[in-house]
């Protein structure tokens, strides 16, 4: 049976994902269920960039297992706001420092924001991902959600920068969205359907 590793340790993610590709016939371990633990730099200069780079360093990786039917994907995603310059950009998960609290992270970017009104706090959520395939083909998708960023951290539901991500669409934060809602609107979301269409044509893979 086919199989496909997410390039992933995150928890929340893996839940959005296995929740959009639930309907194919394969099986979508994360990368601890792989048992793959590797470090990877990445350098790229876009998301697309760094999604490759890590879907190839794990594709690497597990060619060292008994299972070579694997498709192995990744995703590099963040946070562009468009009064910071489109920070923080590639370096979302990055910024302030790898173990710095979103709660931390959330507050300075609202304070860097104090004072905008509305219309000038525009920032979107961008997502991209590759894929490489067990022939060594690698294709890339992208999404991306428009929004602004609040002046509070609202919801539960998200991780990351969601509880300040405000939808227009649903007025309220990304983070007050059902798992549903957020799938059919998120940047991830967007840029798995994509993938998804990829995935059936390229592996022939039975998508239900």
């Amino acid at each position: 049976m086919k199989r496909i590793i997410f390039a992933t340790g995150n928890e929340g993610k893996m839940k959005e994902i296995r929740m959009i590709l639930g309907d194919l016939d394969i099986e979508v371990q994360s990368l601890k269920e792989a048992g793959i633990d590797v470090e990877i730099d990445e350098n790229g200069s876009t998301f697309e960039e760094n999604a490759i780079i890590k879907a190839k360093a794990i594709a690497e990786a597990k060619s060292r297992d008994t299972i070579c039917d694997t498709i192995v994907l990744a995703d590099d995603s963040g946070l562009e706001i468009d009064y910071l310059n489109m920070e923080p950009g590639i370096y979302s998960a990055r910024y302030m420092g790898e173990d710095t609290s979103y709660h931390i992270k959330n507050a300075n970017l609202i304070g860097r924001l104090e004072g905008v009104p509305d219309e000038r706090r525009t920032a979107r959520f961008v997502c991209a991902i590759a894929a490489v395939f067990p022939n060594g083909d690698i294709k890339t998708t992208r999404g991306a959600m428009e929004g602004r960023i609040g002046y509070t951290e609202q919801g539960e539901n998200g991780f990351g920068y969601d509880p300040i991500f405000y939808v227009n669409k649903f007025h309220c934060t990304t983070a007050e969205l059902t798992p549903e809602q957020k799938n059919q609107v998120s940047h991830r979301g967007k840029a798995l359907q994509m993938m998804k269409r990829e995935l059936c044509e390229h592996e022939n893979i039975n998508c239900k």
